[in-house]
């Protein structure tokens, strides 16, 4: 069964700009996760590098390179695809967990129930 809870307004989130933190429960753990916007749609993931498991905005809620482009992991350099969280280059070992979202009525939602999604690529 999958909750629906309210994250954020929609517009706290700006194409490539700051991400919204927020917690989750994976593998029975409380870990931290983190929202955006890329080319106008709200994606969601595990705040985990594949590379090395450890958490990887450089400041809070900065996770996105100078041109807005990728995802970028501060410690080691891994980056992504903020559209699916597939490892686009750099060091890494698959690609991101995604945490599913939705948006309507300038709210976005998380979906809490629903199962998190390793991006294996």
């Amino acid at each position: 069964m999958t909750d629906v809870m309210e994250l954020c307004p929609s517009t706290d989130l700006v194409d490539g700009g700051k991400a919204v933190a927020f917690e989750v429960n994976y593998a029975g753990q409380l870990s931290r996760a983190f929202a955006i916007r890329y080319q106008g749609q709200v994606h969601a993931y595990l705040n985990r590098c594949s590379h090395v498991p450890m958490e990887m905005d450089y400041q809070e809620g900065q996770f996105f390179d100078d041109t807005g482009r990728w995802l970028l992991c501060s410690t080691h350099g891994a980056a992504y695809e903020p559209d699916s969280g597939a490892c686009s280059g750099g060091p890494c070992r698959g690609g991101l967990v995604k945490i599913k979202l939705s948006e309507s009525n300038g709210v976005v939602h998380w979906h809490t129930g629903a199962q998190l999604k390793s991006v294996a690529f």
